[in-house]
């Protein structure tokens, strides 16, 4: 395994620097964001230290550069947009990144993007399964072609009014992801496994690993607090932000010790990307660091320097 951090928590600065900070930091990789240029619409959205709009044979051999001289690999591409959204203008756009992060992989020579599968979050998950196939056999075929995997995140995107009841992203469970790999059986199509939001879901967090280890593509290193007095208070039916909030790695209730057993009996070798959306960091840059310092430092117990 390799142990990176995912770059939206460092959105002031350029790719070269993310790149300087993960050397300094003792990280293996970086998964590099890759969306389209302009202003976020969400929280760790719209970060984009990859224009993949605007890739050159020089920009190419000027990435691998950095890459090698850092010592730093970029363990994927990451844009996580949402292809089934209600809204066509914006379905139609998130499927257009995709692929043009998707092209990007191939010509950087990384084998792997990472992306949310979308989600109409105001109708059923059968009628989410009606558009599913027609948006994402294609973009998997092309995926095929350029010989690039797609991990799909498993955050079901359900934080506020805006994406009630159903959420922005439908891979939020296993009987989830055993309906979509059914449907695509493609072996280029699998999973960003983050543990996080099975703990919020009051899920095992572990258990999944063994029966989609196949699937597994890339791992988000990221931990989940529950507050188990407010969850009382509020149900399950509220808000998870009303009853938990992510972590660094060793600050929540991830069985991180388990976790990585498991990784290592089902034998996966991929990136352990640490997901900083710990608030308590967030104020500045040097908090942000040193967030992305504590958790390597916690971390490198389960991951050790190759």
């Amino acid at each position: 395994m390799q142990l990176g951090f995912v770059s939206a928590i460092l959105p002031d600065l350029d790719g070269e620097a993310v790149f300087q900070v993960a050397a300094e930091l003792g990280f293996d990789c970086v998964e590099m964001m890759c969306w389209p240029v302009g202003k976020a619409n969400r929280r760790y959205a719209g970060v984009t230290h990859i224009d993949v709009t605007t890739l050159t044979e020089e920009s190419v051999k000027n990435i691998h550069n950095l890459a090698w001289r850092h010592g730093v690999n970029i363990s994927g591409l990451g844009y996580y947009g949402n292809p089934l959204s209600p809204d066509p203008a914006e379905a139609k756009s998130a499927a257009e990144q995709i692929r043009l992060v998707l092209a990007a992989c191939a010509s950087l020579s990384i084998p792997r993007m990472n992306t949310f599968v979308g989600r109409d979050w105001t109708v059923s998950v059968d009628e989410n399964f009606e558009r599913f196939a027609k948006v994402w056999e294609p973009l998997v075929q092309f995926a095929e072609d350029q010989d690039v995997r797609i991990g799909i995140e498993n955050c079901p995107m359900l934080f506020t009014k805006d994406e009630w009841p159903g959420g922005k992203n439908l891979a939020g469970s296993p009987a989830i992801w055993r309906r979509m790999f059914t449907e695509i059986p493609s072996s280029h199509f699998g999973l960003n496994y983050d543990p996080s939001h099975l703990v919020w879901q009051q899920m095992d967090e572990i258990q999944p690993l063994r029966e989609f280890a196949s699937r597994i593509f890339h791992v988000h290193a990221k931990d989940m607090l529950i507050d188990r007095s407010a969850l009382n208070d509020v149900g399950i039916l509220a808000f998870p932000s009303l009853y938990s909030d992510g972590r660094i790695p060793g600050r929540g209730q991830v069985r991180w010790p388990d976790f990585f057993s498991t990784l290592r009996e089902i034998d996966y070798q991929g990136p352990v990307c640490v997901e900083v959306e710990d608030r308590e960091y967030e104020g500045t840059l040097d908090g942000r660091k040193r967030a992305l310092k504590e958790s390597c430092q916690f971390l490198r117990t389960f991951v050790p320097s190759n």
